[in-house]
């Protein structure tokens, strides 16, 4: 019996950690796009269609393009 004295209190605790860490994800958009990462895995990185095969593309051509070529020996 004097085990629920400290079992109950702490349940409840636990619980209310867990439903302020469940709004908290809500608020922050934790929760906001749940389909794109499902369909993401079936698009190729290097198909020219998909959005983030574009963005790396362009993003190494601006590295490349900012790096010097090394000297010819």
């Amino acid at each position: 019996m004097p085990a629920l004295y400290i079992m109950i209190p702490a349940a409840l605790l636990i619980v209310a950690i867990a439903i302020f860490i469940f709004f908290w994800a809500v608020d922050s958009g934790q929760y906001d796009d749940l389909d794109s990462p499902a369909h993401s895995i079936l698009f190729d990185d290097e198909d020219p269609q998909h959005t983030a095969a574009v963005d790396e593309a362009k993003d190494s051509h601006r590295h490349a393009a900012n790096k010097q070529a090394p000297p010819h020996v």
